[in-house]
């Protein structure tokens, strides 16, 4: 079987079997399509039975020294290809698995930028202050943003039957279809229904999205990384430094930061409490694996500060 055949076999069952998103799938598509031409280029095989290691090998040796690759990227498309041969070996297109044995580079994990909460409280003071046509629709934006950690895509792709006043709920629609509930902050859902009641009847349809352009149009996540950028600039804050993504990382942040509960035991010792465990994180985050979710306890500074002071020396 040709190669394209069975990448589109592919494709296929992730949208229709495992139901993932437009999004993830072009990205699927893409690693995909870079593969293939690597192999035309070299004037490799494109027969699905023909793949090897040692072919997927000189595919990674390319990535890295021809196409200056970041890890990060690289380790995005083998396991593409992992994925790949792991759906064509269940649908017994292969016979063997040609990425048996292949591991991604590492790479150096990177701490997750975030805002502390003096510069969160900035934005938040700033948006309520801001004055024009589409103040209101900034402030509820950004405030569902920092209050749910939901990733822009989900933000962009909001229609206001997700939104429940009366039990103070979000129902968000993650990677892969997935659903997910969260309470919403009282703060927030008074700006929520501030902003829905500046909007014409017809507009707020609850099959209608939440955020337009100004154009009255769906936003989309490039525009609203653009609007990001400039109420930043606004706030004073620093648009180079923080990115929306960052926004959801400083919802992690400071919800681990601020759950934690300082007692002491007999001796004086401080014991924490934490009021927020990794696993209901990785539920408010949609995180798939609670892996990706334990980084945020590697920049909690805080609990680091208390656990050396307790350290005694005397």
């Amino acid at each position: 079987m040709d190669i394209q055949q069975a990448v589109d076999d592919f494709l296929l069952y992730l949208e229709v079997e495992q139901n993932y998103s437009e999004l993830t799938i072009r990205s699927y598509e893409h690693d995909l399509a870079v593969f293939q031409e690597f192999l035309k280029k070299h004037n490799r095989s494109c027969a699905l039975e023909d793949l090897n290691r040692s072919i997927v090998r000189r595919f990674i040796q390319d990535q890295m020294m021809n196409a200056k690759m970041k890890p990060r990227t690289l380790q995005r498309r083998i396991s593409t290809l992992n994925r790949f041969a792991s759906i064509a070996l269940k649908e017994q297109l292969l016979s063997t698995d040609f990425m048996a044995g292949i591991k991604a580079p590492k790479s150096d994990r990177k701490l997750p930028v975030y805002m502390n909460l003096q510069e969160l409280r900035q934005l938040f003071a700033s948006l309520e202050q801001t004055e024009h046509r589409l103040a209101l629709r900034n402030e509820a934006m950004f405030k569902l943003l920092a209050t749910t950690g939901m990733r822009r895509q989900e933000v962009v792709s909001l229609t206001w039957e997700q939104l429940d006043f009366y039990n103070e709920t979000i129902r968000i629609y993650g990677k892969g279809k997935k659903e997910r509930l969260l309470p919403l902050h009282s703060s927030v859902v008074t700006v929520l229904k501030q902003y829905k009641a500046s909007l014409p009847e017809y507009v707020a349809h609850p099959f209608e999205p939440v955020f337009l352009n100004k154009n009255g149009k769906p936003l989309n996540p490039r525009g609203l990384h653009v609007i990001f950028k400039e109420v930043l600039k606004y706030a004073g804050l620093p648009p180079a430094r923080f990115s929306l993504h960052h926004l959801r990382n400083t919802f992690a942040t400071l919800l681990l930061q601020q759950s934690k509960v300082e007692t002491k035991d007999a001796d004086g010792m401080p014991i924490v409490t934490e009021k927020v465990d990794l696993k209901t994180l990785q539920e408010l985050l949609g995180h798939e694996s609670l892996a990706t979710t334990e980084v945020y306890t590697h920049i909690d500074f805080e609990s680091k500060k208390r656990a050396i002071d307790s350290f005694r020396l005397e």
